[in-house]
């Protein structure tokens, strides 16, 4: 990592020019593009790093260094979480109990997750709005997309469905519902208003999301008794996958530029409040601290995926409750409490752009590629979630879709989705569902069953 930042201090001297300056330039073109809802919620999770404590070194690669560590490493208040990541790195090379590899791979992810986020932002300041927003659109939920490649890799097609159902339902359930909780309580006296624009075209996504999710489910259920119809199922969702991916393309350029205005209006009111904001790293810093990162995501990733049975077996909960219920809950802990904050500052709009916004990147990129992806690589993923969980994700949009319909809120629709959330928890966590041995499968040369349940 030193190398790299010291290319970034050569790349500076190189062209002499002044680095504040273009990050100056680089906000002026940032702040007239699109600063996600996802960005704005992990902001608040930063504090500001003192720069007198490396100003008086002497070599300046050395205070270089040390003032980028400041700013990436110290500079989140989730900074605390960090040695879980060498802890769990010790585990595994000490052969310590797996479920503790896995507990503490997964609280190692909360920071790099945040920290992902900064960077991106970093770099935006150089790349200006369009780029900007296009990493932002691409890296909100990384950490999510690693796990699943991870698992899509080692052939765990169970985990990997069930980590992405989680997400989508964590973040339309359990973020959305305790942000208008903890805004109604909190603003009790007051009338909470959001835009419903943003809302209705999540919404739309999303529903489109679920059509592609039940057809090959309706498909498995209206074929007559005795008929083999995985291949038919495996080419549907192939096809739909390919549909979503285009339909989330079109919302990226609706979201960046025909239909800018409309996600404007989440950052209205907080750029009014914020001091003006620079760059605090240079590109080539933020660039690499973003690459190294994201190999220890990968690295953890590999960590949670591996050793998720072992969690199951040795805490005595089924893979399905961790997957869908633990996971999204701690992995995207800094997010979830950056829109409760921000709901408790009457600022719904943008607690409703988090928690809609990652539900709908999920659902129409994440899935959809990791169904391109196992395509590529001769692996039967497709988009039959089976029964309960397509069941649960089309009764939880269908609330959320009703639930926002007014454009009021108040703390009892909070209530409500809390309730609705505890609920599925409370059955994934009661009903164990058997695992499919998705690696015996593929090692006999058997046909995997087109559904994550048995």
């Amino acid at each position: 990592m030193i190398c790299f930042i010291n290319v970034g201090e050569f790349y500076h001297m190189e062209n002499g020019g002044d680095q504040s300056k273009k990050a100056s330039m680089g906000k002026e073109s940032w702040n007239n593009g699109i600063r996600t809802a996802q960005t704005m919620s992990n902001s608040l999770l930063r504090k500001k790093s003192d720069p007198l404590l490396v100003s008086k070194l002497r070599f300046q690669m050395l205070r270089q260094f040390l003032a980028n560590l400041q700013e990436v490493i110290l500079g989140t208040k989730l900074a605390v979480l960090f040695p879980a990541i060498p802890l769990a790195i010790a585990a595994d090379f000490y052969k310590f109990g797996r479920h503790w590899i896995f507990a503490l791979s997964l609280l190692g992810l909360t920071p790099l997750a945040e920290r992902v986020s900064f960077l991106t932002e970093q770099i935006a300041y150089y790349t200006g709005p369009t780029v900007g927003g296009l990493l932002n659109a691409t890296c909100g939920n990384v950490t999510e997309l690693i796990i699943a490649l991870f698992a899509l890799y080692r052939r765990k097609i169970h985990v990997l469905k069930y980590s992405l159902l989680g997400s989508i339902l964590s973040n339309l359930l359990l973020v959305l519902g305790s942000s208008l909780l903890c805004g109604g309580l909190a603003n009790l006296k007051k009338e909470q208003r959001y835009d419903r624009k943003q809302a209705d075209v999540n919404s739309s996504l999303l529903l489109l999301g679920l059509l592609c999710h039940m057809l090959p489910l309706m498909s498995r259920y209206a074929a007559a008794p005795g008929v083999l119809i995985a291949d038919s199922t495996l080419q549907l969702s192939r096809a739909s996958s390919i549909l979503m991916l285009v339909a989330y393309i079109g919302y990226i350029i609706f979201q960046l530029k025909t239909h800018r205005q409309i996600f404007d209006s989440l950052q209205e009111d907080e750029e009014e409040e914020e001091e003006e904001e620079k760059a605090v790293i240079g590109f080539w810093s933020a660039f690499s601290w973003l690459v190294g990162m994201t190999l220890i995501i990968a690295l953890l990733s590999e960590y949670v995926v591996g050793t998720i049975e072992a969690a199951s077996e040795s805490w005595g909960i089924s893979v399905s409750f961790i997957s869908i219920i633990l996971i999204p809950i701690v992995g995207n802990a800094a997010e979830h409490a950056g829109a409760i904050i921000f709901a408790f500052k009457n600022k719904l709009d943008i607690s409703l752009g988090v928690a809609l916004g990652s539900a709908t990147q999920i659902s129409m990129f994440a899935v959809p590629l990791c169904v391109v992806v196992g395509w590529m690589m001769r692996v039967r993923m497709d988009l039959d979630f089976s029964l309960l969980e397509t069941a649960s994700l089309a009764l939880t949009i269908l609330v959320v879709a009703f639930t926002l319909q007014d454009g009021t809120s108040h703390y009892m629709k909070g209530i409500v989705l809390c309730l609705c959330y505890t609920a599925i928890a409370a059955c994934f966590f009661v009903l164990k569902i058997p695992v499919p041995l998705d690696q015996t499968n593929v090692k006999l040369g058997l046909k995997p069953s087109t559904g994550i349940s048995a």
